[in-house]
């Protein structure tokens, strides 16, 4: 018999604020995360705006001596891996470690230390180069230094798949636990990309939203007026665990995860295609065994690009039929922005939050629907309603393709 898995914490640092209540209730309430930057003069950018997390302050979370040598997006992942720690209750003692795991993704890593380090060698030369330069940059640091700092033993991963890459890591996890390997994993994904060259860089893809005069209404998913999309950063992770293992512990149990599906789009880097997300999509449903008139909720890509949201559209209309118009969808990311390889472990977040507390997140921004958009977007307020079933969403530069389906927990 296939072992079950279950979400028994949720930890999450995002542009709505640091911890599960500020961003839970910014997500339900409808509150944008997105402003002007300002960690940085912004001015000579395209792009002005991004989802930052203001109330972060890592010595709440670590020593300051790791502080110095981790890069932002390690001191996210450590944080929020604490944050889902304590929502759990579990502490990793000893006799646990060596079945507790770590899978913590990023799409891009310590982008801040990388910039800096560059920046330091082209001034000062090669000996001003950090000894801490190459552990703060790659990207597989956050899992582990989550594995070091909570004594986690069990299998330790990281998957760099773009947008995908924490939803990846949540699905791979569970089925991590669901073969035997793990009792536990600490599973979501965390970003630090608010810097200038990432920001010119999607500039010059022309993919970011340059509303710069409204920041809080320019992520805008299935609306005709959207943009572009706008970066974000912070933080999501999980703790998944084997269901007997909760249940001896007197757990708390959110909801339980019952399917993943993969694909690759094998069509462009960064256009999507359809294909790709509508067998991703039944692939979850299938390794589910639910039918698509069984979910109840979507928390969609939604990215607010003109391409992902017409895609998505009709990808969920071509796995759903004609339920597909009586199918709640919403995208989150119209609060708190993309925050790229950390975007489906937040974003599994709200979902499993959305199954337990029986609330659909809305879609805010939705003023002006796109006629290619035509499905229940939630628009901009949330809801109240009892959902069983919910899928996630995320698809990745690259053609690469993740959704996850969970379900309220029911022994």
């Amino acid at each position: 018999m296939k072992r079950r898995v279950v979400v028994t914490g949720v930890g999450l640092i995002t542009p709505l604020g640091t911890g599960n209540e500020k961003s839970w209730k910014g997500i339900c309430e409808g509150h944008p995360g997105i402003r002007r930057i300002q960690k940085f003069d912004p001015s000579v950018l395209k792009t002005q705006i991004a989802g930052e997390v203001l109330d972060f302050d890592p010595v709440n979370f670590m020593d300051p001596k790791e502080i110095r040598r981790s890069d932002p997006f390690i001191q996210y992942a450590v944080a929020a891996t604490q944050l889902s720690l304590n929502d759990a209750g579990l502490e990793i003692t000893e006799d646990i470690s060596p079945d507790v795991g770590t899978f913590v993704s990023s799409g891009i890593g310590g982008l801040d230390s990388f910039q800096k380090n560059v920046i330091e060698m082209h001034e000062r030369g090669p000996s001003r180069v950090s000894p801490f330069f190459i552990p703060s940059m790659i990207a597989n640091m956050a899992s582990g230094y989550v594995s070091i700092f909570f004594h986690a033993k069990g299998p330790n991963s990281c998957t760099t798949t773009a947008c995908a890459a924490s939803a990846h890591a949540i699905g791979d996890s569970a089925k991590i636990i669901e073969r035997g390997d793990a009792d536990v994993m600490i599973a979501g994904g965390t970003e630090a990309p608010i810097l200038p060259v990432a920001i010119a860089g999607f500039n010059s893809m022309k993919a970011l939203s340059t509303r710069n005069e409204e920041p809080h209404r320019a992520s805008r998913p299935f609306d005709k007026e959207r943009d572009g999309f706008v970066m974000g950063e912070g933080a999501g992770i999980l703790i998944l665990e084997e269901l007997e293992f909760a249940k001896k512990r007197r757990a708390r149990i959110y909801a339980e995860i019952i399917g993943y599906g993969m694909s690759s789009d094998a069509y462009h880097i960064t256009s999507p295609s359809l294909d790709g997300p509508v067998r991703c999509i039944r692939r979850a449903l299938r390794d589910a065994q639910l039918n698509p008139e069984d979910i109840d909720y979507i928390n969609a890509h939604g990215t607010s690009t003109p391409q992902n949201d017409v895609n998505e559209t009709r990808a969920v209309k071509e796995v759903f039929n004609s339920y597909a118009y009586k199918l709640p969808i919403s995208s989150t990311k119209s609060m708190t922005g993309h925050l790229l390889g950390a975007a489906g472990g937040i974003e599994s977040a709200f979902t499993v939050l959305a199954l337990y507390n029986g609330i659909i997140p809305p879609t805010i921004n939705l003023e002006n629907p796109d006629p290619d958009c035509d499905l229940d977007y939630v628009p901009n307020e949330a809801r109240e309603r009892k959902i069983k079933t919910a899928l996630s969403n995320s698809f990745g530069f690259g053609g690469t393709n993740a959704s996850l389906a969970f379900k309220m927990f029911d022994d």
